[in-house]
């Protein structure tokens, strides 16, 4: 970029193609030429491990599940995020009828979320298991260059700046967005959430014995369908709509041997959403 002066001739400026534009124009926005986003790490896989649907089970859960991430380590590689789960929901609710603002409840789900990262990755420490920070993502080729299998915390780092909810202050953007983020970061090559279930249903299953599968729909239908409730924080289906590098978030059942393995081999199994 060239150096244009001022012209009092006191002051340099860099020249950019957005130099004096406005950055919230939606018509500037549409007509700018920009490169196709890069794929950082494409050949990682994304994987969270649910909180309260698999973290909180603790033994019913954990040392099946660890076992067969641990044996796809030759074949895959996989960044790990947690859930927040239980616990967390303890602590949303002391802090509502504490009248706690957003920002408060995130960073007590940020501090739940984090305790299950380090869980997950002590019981993955014979295998590499290694718990990281986010200022670490970048690191990752050098974690997954020593044998490591990296853990983090899934909930994004809004922290004090997380943005109020239109009904509740519970921060509407959690654990799955904060995976489905990394995943978009990083260009991954799938991104899939861990849970006790077998995928989406027309209502939550575990209430709702007449609830219907449903193997795989569209983010945009999903949307206009509007159901009372979902396996997946809502906001993912917006941002998987707005990635350039991802087309699905697949929806697993850790609690069945070989979803996870048949999830990474590309297999459907679960529910994919589609961009």
């Amino acid at each position: 970029m060239a150096l244009i002066r001022e012209r009092d001739g006191k002051r340099l400026h860099v020249k950019s193609k957005l130099m004096g534009e406005s950055l919230v124009s939606q018509s500037f926005a549409e007509g700018y030429d920009v490169a196709p986003q890069q794929r950082l790490f494409p050949a990682v896989h994304v994987l969270k491990i649910g909180g309260q649907s698999i973290c909180d089970l603790g033994k019913k859960a954990l040392p099946a599940l660890v076992k067969e991430i641990a044996a796809n380590k030759k074949k895959h590689k996989m960044f790990l995020l947690t859930g927040g789960g239980t616990r967390s929901r303890h602590i949303y609710a002391i802090g509502l009828e504490l009248g706690m603002p957003t920002g408060i409840i995130s960073k007590f789900g940020s501090s739940i979320s984090e305790q299950n990262a380090l869980l997950v990755a002590t019981l993955l420490s014979p295998w590499g298991g290694i718990k990281i920070g986010h200022e670490e993502i970048m690191k990752l080729p050098t974690y997954f260059g020593q044998g490591c299998i990296p853990v983090m915390h899934g909930m994004p780092p809004y922290d004090y700046y997380a943005l109020p909810s239109p009904k509740w202050r519970i921060p509407i953007h959690r654990t799955d967005v904060g995976t489905l983020i990394v995943a978009d970061l990083i260009g991954a090559k799938s991104c899939i959430l861990v849970k006790d279930e077998d995928g989406l249903y027309t209502d939550n299953p575990k209430k709702n014995k007449k609830a219907k599968f449903i193997a795989e729909i569209s983010a945009r239908e999903l949307i206009k369908r509007n159901l009372d409730d979902l396996i997946i924080e809502r906001p993912c289906l917006e941002i998987l709509q707005n990635s350039e590098v991802l087309d699905r978030i697949q929806i697993v059942n850790g609690l069945k041997k070989g979803n996870i393995t048949n999830a990474l081999s590309g297999k459907h199994v679960g529910t994919v959403i589609y961009k």
